[in-house]
């Protein structure tokens, strides 16, 4: 699921996140990409409408392709003015990045997932990461890892909250 949060350093973007993907898959690298977008699409992004949830990034004939994002119409544009929702959107990328992608998809196992939507200098960019798949025990393995750390964090907490009997404000 995508979530909003509040841009970098102030400025009033969103960050858009895909979530998801760090869940579902094992990161490996990634990747800071521009995108080619009309100007409705534009007004939607900073207005955070974005679903990141289901898209994937595939590299298409020497050129870098964004499939599957749902970008909302922008409502002030009217019929006749504004974009689809759903359609591939080319990635602004340097060749020599596009041609390590393109390499690397194609070992076994590796994918181009999106990561984050997000301004620099007002100009949308994509974090897009090189990931492989995690199998159904690895999500288990996370899930486990991370209760763990929690109640690990809970321990020491409790553990200083008795010490000083809690007049440290935990």
């Amino acid at each position: 699921m995508s979530t909003q949060k509040p841009g970098r350093k102030g400025s009033g973007a969103p960050v858009i996140e895909n979530r998801r993907a760090r869940h579902d898959y094992t990161i490996e690298e990634t990747i800071e990409a521009g995108i080619v977008l009309f100007g409705s699409e534009i007004k939607s992004v900073r207005a955070g409408r974005v679903n990141l949830t289901e898209s994937f990034v595939r590299v298409e004939r020497g050129e870098a392709w964004w499939h599957s994002a749902h970008i909302s119409p922008w409502a002030q544009a009217g019929t006749s003015f504004n974009h689809e929702p759903v359609r591939p959107r080319k990635l602004l990328l340097h060749d020599n990045e596009i041609m390590y992608l393109r390499g690397k998809v194609d070992q076994k196992g590796f994918t181009l997932v999106p990561l984050k939507l997000y301004f620099v200098r007002g100009r949308a960019k994509l974090e897009i990461a090189l990931a492989k798949g995690k199998k159904l025990y690895d999500k288990r393995d996370a899930i486990a890892d991370r209760d763990a750390q929690r109640d690990a964090q809970r321990e020491i907490a409790h553990a200083v909250r008795g010490r000083n009997g809690g007049r440290d404000g935990y």
